[in-house]
């Protein structure tokens, strides 16, 4: 490999990228379809278990949550923000797990390589093949959703392009510890020291009022935050306030998310 390419410099260079991720990102889809049924059934359940245990039992004994100085049926708020979160775990499974499978278990990635197909363009069709499971996840629940009678807002359609940039996000960030890991039980610190406080400082299960000055600041940059804030106004029927900012924070980290698992990848790689 050329010396430039050994250094950091060399590792953090723009992406270099084709149209050569859409077989890689087509092989990954013709695969997933003979596991489609269970593979859905099983990004889907715990999220509605969730919804329906927490929404509807606890919700009986909340009522109503003030949001934004209005009463809104905790079912919904917990709906609008426990779609954010779907999206944001089967994005982070499939870049986590089934990504590490092909890179370091199954040598898939190896094997693609043989052809004239770049590691970047795999790194992007795998990031793209999260965002995508997890948009086709998420859609399914929102229908779910619409059909228990949770919200009729027509302006939910603008929900999907936002949690596919939700999948784009968690996706490019998982994919930075799967360029770091060794094995499966080191994604167990991305879940733990990451995703779970993500979870609860975003504001899915309460409004984010209640937070303590400090946890409240570090909630405001979170992605999580940036997408409950984009997607719980269209279940009200209303436009985010702030919407730019909240985009620009997710785009950002989509952005930079990418860059360093592409970096970190050719690292891992170069040997």
């Amino acid at each position: 490999m050329p010396k430039t390419q050994n250094t950091w410099y060399g590792l953090f260079r723009a992406p270099q990228l084709s149209g050569r991720w859409l077989p890689v990102f087509r092989r990954n889809l013709l695969v997933w379809r003979k596991l489609a049924v269970p593979s859905l059934v099983g990004n889907i359940a715990e999220p509605l278990i969730t919804l329906v245990a927490f929404g509807y039992g606890l919700g009986a004994l909340v009522g109503q949550v003030q949001l934004g100085g209005s009463a809104v049926p905790y079912i919904l708020f917990l709906a609008s923000g426990s779609i954010c979160m779907s999206a944001m775990n089967a994005a982070s499974f499939e870049a986590l797990y089934s990504a590490f499978s092909r890179m370091h278990v199954q040598r898939t990635w190896d094997g693609i390589m043989n052809a004239p197909v770049r590691l970047d363009d795999i790194v992007l069709a795998e990031m793209l093949w999260a965002a995508f499971k997890s948009l086709f996840t998420s859609a399914v629940i929102l229908v779910v959703m619409l059909a228990l009678g949770i919200s009729h807002s027509p302006m939910l359609l603008l929900a999907l392009p936002l949690l596919g940039l939700v999948g784009i996000v968690f996706a490019s960030i998982a994919l930075i510890f799967n360029a770091l890991a060794k094995g499966y039980d080191f994604f167990t610190y991305y879940f733990s020291l990451f995703l779970t406080p993500t979870m609860f400082l975003s504001g899915v299960f309460f409004p984010r009022d209640q937070l303590p000055g400090v946890m409240r600041v570090v909630s405001d940059w979170l992605p999580l935050t940036a997408a409950v804030e984009l997607i719980r106004p269209l279940f009200l029927g209303q436009w985010p306030a702030q919407a730019l900012l909240h985009l620009a924070v997710l785009v950002t980290y989509a952005v930079v998310g990418f860059w360093v698992a592409l970096a970190l990848t050719r690292k891992r790689f170069r040997n």
